[in-house]
C-alpha cells in the first residue's frame, strides 16, 4: 500500500461497505414490491433499508475522507476518481434513459397501435390521447399540472444549480464565507424540493385519484418522478456532507474534487428534472 508521498498509487484494503450498502438495496427493493403489492411490512422494510443506506454512505464517505485527510491520495488517485465519476454519472444517464424510451415507447408507439384494434377489445371509450390509463380499465384520475408545484420545483432546482455554482467559485477564489453560504442554500433549497415532491404525491393520491396502478401514466409518472427524488434525496445527503467537510476546512482552492464530484452529480439531476417537467408535467 503506497501513499501520495511516494508516488505510487493508493491501493484501499478491503472494505465491509460495499456489502453494507447491497443489503440496504437489497431491503429497499423488497419493501418496494411489498408496497406495490399492498403487503404488510412493505414500509417498514423501506425505510429499514434507507436507514441502512444513509449509514452506509456516511460511513463510507467517512472512510474516504479520513484517507483523503491522510495524505494518501495523489494526482494519479484523482484523476482514477474523476473517471470513476464521470462512469458513475454516464450509468445514471443511461438508468433514466430506459424509463424516458419506455414513457416515449408508450405515447408514440403504442397508443397509436392501440388505437388502430377495435375498441371492444379494450373499451367504448379508448382514446389513443395522453394522458392515457392503458391498457387496462380506465380508472378516473387527473393528470398532475405543471405550473403548480412541478414549475415551483423547477425553479427551486435551477436555483440551486445557481447557488452550487457559486459556492464553486468561491472555493476557488478562497472566500471561505461565501463558500459555505452558497452551499447552506443549495442543500437547503434541494431538501425544499423534496418536501414538496411529498406534497405533490400525497396531494395527487387523495385529490387527483393519480396512482402507480394509474395504468401506462400512473407507471411512468412515478417511476421516473420517484427514482429522480431518491436520487435528488443522495445528492441532498451528499452536499450536507460536503458542507460540513467545506466548514472544516477540508478542501483547498487546487484540491477540491470531493466538492467537485458531488457538484456534477448535482447538475446531473438538474438536467434530468428539466427533462421531467417537460416530456411528464408539461407535453
Amino acid at each position: 500500500m503506497s501513499n501520495a508521498s511516494s508516488g505510487g498509487y493508493y491501493f484501499a484494503p478491503p472494505s465491509h461497505w460495499p456489502l453494507v450498502g447491497s443489503a440496504a438495496l437489497l431491503a429497499m427493493a423488497v419493501g418496494g414490491v411489498l408496497l406495490m403489492n399492498g403487503l404488510a411490512g412493505g414500509l417498514a422494510t423501506f425505510l429499514v433499508g434507507l436507514a441502512i443506506l444513509v449509514y452506509m454512505l456516511f460511513g463510507w464517505f467517512g472512510t474516504v475522507i479520513r484517507e483523503s485527510r491522510g495524505g494518501l491520495f495523489n494526482s494519479q488517485v484523482d484523476i482514477s476518481f474523476r473517471w470513476s465519476m464521470s462512469w458513475f454519472i454516464f450509468s445514471e444517464v443511461m438508468f433514466f434513459a430506459a424509463f424516458f424510451g419506455a414513457l416515449f415507447y408508450a405515447r408514440v408507439y403504442s397508443l397509436p397501435w392501440l388505437g388502430d384494434l377495435d375498441n371492444k377489445l379494450l373499451w367504448p371509450e379508448f382514446k389513443t390521447a395522453w394522458p392515457s390509463a392503458g391498457p387496462y380499465l380506465p380508472p378516473q384520475f387527473t393528470p398532475m399540472g405543471a405550473w403548480g408545484i412541478p414549475a415551483l420545483n423547477t425553479a427551486l432546482l435551477l436555483t440551486s444549480g445557481i447557488t452550487v455554482t457559486y459556492a464553486h467559485w468561491a472555493l476557488k477564489e478562497g472566500k471561505r464565507g461565501a463558500l459555505i453560504g452558497g452551499l447552506a442554500a443549495t442543500v437547503l433549497l434541494g431538501f425544499v424540493f423534496l418536501g414538496f415532491q411529498v406534497y405533490e404525491y400525497v396531494h395527487a393520491y387523495q385529490d387527483l385519484n393519480l396512482k402507480l396502478t394509474s395504468g401506462i401514466f400512473g407507471s411512468t409518472f412515478f417511476m421516473l418522478t420517484g427514482f429522480h427524488g431518491f436520487h435528488v434525496t443522495l445528492g441532498a445527503v451528499m452536499l450536507t456532507v460536503i458542507l460540513f467537510r467545506c466548514m472544516a476546512g477540508h478542501f483547498t482552492p487546487d484540491n477540491h474534487f470531493g466538492f467537485e464530484a458531488v457538484a456534477w452529480y448535482w447538475h446531473f439531476v438538474d438536467v434530468v428534472w428539466l427533462l421531467l417537467f417537460v416530456f411528464v408535467y408539461w407535453v
